[in-house]
């Protein structure tokens, strides 16, 4: 068993300014997003320039942000919501929805992709890759900031928290859901694949992952179990995810091929 450091969440103090770890893991999400994308828009025939990157992060973390904060009052806090109208604008306080932030990107880029009369899919295909190191960052930041702890397990690795040793499942999301989807969709799309397919699989493996995960993690306080011991809101906002991912991988094998714009050389002729 391992002691939980208790680290402090507050990096940088300065008069009433606070800069949190939290926040400084957003920021390494977005920096590290840009990076890939413009390593990838370097690539011959790309078809994407630099200005289209710095453009297209621009509409992600807009989505990220507002998705994350609107998804996470809608799905997990709206009774906070209905006793406090504000409690939507208190970002400050915590609360944002891996599941809202999608949903906010994939509408943010999905005007992108109209703006610049690109194929919507080519757009996600592109951003496929590049959210896996943010995803490792920002459930790092959720270990710092001792929340999402799972149930109480006798693994060698679990974290003794106020005295029950638990499973960080933090940890075992910033692996299976940043780090290991991370390395497969960078490999998966340095090479053209078809229309669909690096979408898909983003869904399939971050589904997989969270879902496998949420077996051990808690549920919300205030929300608990839906179903048994075991169905938590994060199997049920998941699994239309993982839904969506195969099919997507499957309609994307079983068509004539048309190669996605995921920054490498490819066909990208509308279909």
């Amino acid at each position: 068993m391992l002691q939980y450091p208790g680290f402090d969440p507050v990096a940088l103090e300065i008069g009433p300014l606070k800069v949190r770890w939290y926040g400084i893991t957003y920021l390494i999400a977005f920096a590290a997003a840009w990076w890939l994308a413009r390593r990838r828009a370097a690539r011959p025939g790309s078809g994407w320039t630099a200005l289209d990157v710095d453009d297209f992060l621009f509409f992600a973390m807009l989505g990220v942000i507002l998705g994350g904060r609107i998804g996470y009052t809608l799905f997990y806090g709206m009774e906070f919501w209905l006793a406090d109208p504000l409690y939507l604008l208190r970002i400050w306080e915590g609360g944002m929805s891996f599941h809202g932030g999608l949903i906010g990107v994939l509408v943010a880029l999905g005007i992108f992709a109209h703006r610049r009369q690109r194929h919507i899919f080519d757009v996600f295909d592109f951003a496929a890759a590049l959210p896996g190191l943010g995803i490792f960052a920002v459930r790092i930041g959720n270990f710092i900031n001792g929340e999402l702890w799972g149930r109480p397990g006798e693994v060698p690795w679990a974290m003794i928290v106020d005295g029950v040793a638990r499973h960080p499942t933090q940890l075992y999301e910033a692996l299976l859901e940043g780090a290991l989807l991370a390395a497969v969709l960078w490999w998966f799309t340095a090479r053209p694949r078809p229309r669909y397919a690096a979408s898909g699989l983003f869904l399939l493996m971050y589904a997989s992952g969270r879902l496998l995960v949420e077996f051990w993690r808690l549920p919300d306080a205030h929300i608990g179990y839906l179903w048994g011991d075991w169905l938590t809101m994060g199997h049920l906002l998941t699994l239309p995810m993982w839904l969506a991912g195969a099919a997507l991988m499957i309609f994307a094998y079983r068509r004539p091929t048309v190669h996605s714009s995921t920054g490498t050389d490819t066909d990208t002729r509308s279909g």
